[in-house]
């Protein structure tokens, strides 16, 4: 390929790079989600409260709640109502909301505290009463809904994806990835737990910053490695990689830790949102490395000129969110 050929490829990935500075870094917006408590004051008889008061109050409850069930004395925002047979674990809640999802926090009259989270499907989101009942059949619901909400929150959250790419772009050997890949899930696993448990919590403006400067730092070692200079950064990358790991698994904790998880759950939830970006992770990284190799046996002149691209790009990207993410620290 001509030389000048490839330098416009890059101009034209660069600037391709640049044009999607203005995307999120996270897609999956926590804010998107309703949050509603359901009290049984006794048997057969409720009281349904929205939290989260921006939302559409429930002017019809018929359509909500199954059909054998009476509103009585309903408000903006909370709702009494009985059911005769009471609610069980055949029935379904259904909310006329768009949101990404509901939270929903169960209180029964036998003491038991439960909390899902239900995705919506852009018109409604459905609630199945045997996901909010204790038993097996909940833990079970419990795992798949927060390995899919663990995985979605790193796939469709870019500014870790952008940081997994960076430590790749800065490895070559297998082994080092492995290490490398290793102490960055035991830190953000470390941190996600501890802000989660409120251990140790931290205001989420200063972590995404972090987040961005992370981003901007490995894009600078991947572009200072390519002109031959060499630092800790590329001998020893695993020690890097677990000290961004710990801002990145607060940035993690800010999906979980504000979902409002009942204090019975949080220890599963934990465990199998944590396993779930596990998993999202290691797909993007399977799927870099074999997308690399496709690239290499096709044009192994130009890795080197691509990996460049991605660092200016990766680099681009990270300063425009660390400028839009500084004056949230002034609110702090």
């Amino acid at each position: 390929m001509n030389p000048h050929n490839i330098r416009q490829s890059l101009k034209l990935l660069f600037l391709s790079f640049c044009l999607i500075t203005n995307a999120n870094g996270h897609d999956i917006d926590i804010t998107g989600v309703a949050r509603v408590l359901l009290y049984e004051t006794a048997p057969g008889s409720y009281q349904l409260s929205i939290v989260d008061q921006q939302v559409t109050p429930l002017y019809n409850l018929d359509r909500v709640l199954p059909e054998r069930c009476t509103v009585e004395d309903p408000s903006r925002f909370s709702y009494r109502f009985t059911c005769q047979p009471m609610l069980n674990i055949n029935d379904t809640i259904t909310f006329p909301w768009t949101f990404e999802g509901v939270v929903v926090i169960a209180q029964w009259a036998e003491d038991k505290s439960v909390s899902r989270y239900f995705p919506g499907d852009g018109t409604f989101v459905d609630v199945p009463l045997s996901q909010l009942k204790a038993g097996a059949a909940s833990i079970a619901s419990l795992a798949v809904t927060y390995l899919e909400l663990g995985a979605e929150h790193i796939l469709l959250g870019i500014d870790h994806l952008l940081f997994v790419l960076g430590l790749l772009l800065l490895l070559s050997n297998f082994w080092t990835i492995i290490k490398t890949i290793t102490a960055f899930t035991i830190a953000h696993s470390i941190t996600l737990a501890f802000a989660v448990l409120g251990i140790f919590p931290v205001p989420n403006a200063p972590i995404e910053v972090l987040i961005a400067l992370s981003i901007v730092f490995l894009a600078r070692e991947v572009i200072m490695g390519h002109r031959g200079k060499r630092t800790l950064v590329h001998s020893k990358p695993w020690i890097v990689a677990f000290i961004f790991g710990l801002f990145h698994g607060f940035g993690f904790a800010g999906a979980l830790g504000e979902i409002g998880l009942s204090d019975s759950d949080i220890p599963l939830a934990l465990l199998f949102f944590n396993l779930g970006v596990e998993l999202g992770q290691v797909g993007f990284i399977v799927f870099l490395i074999a997308l690399n190799t496709m690239i290499g046996r096709l044009t192994q002149n130009l890795v080197p000129s691509i990996h460049r691209g991605l660092a200016y790009g990766l680099g681009c990207i990270a300063m425009v969110w660390f400028i839009e993410r500084l004056p949230a620290l002034v609110l702090i």
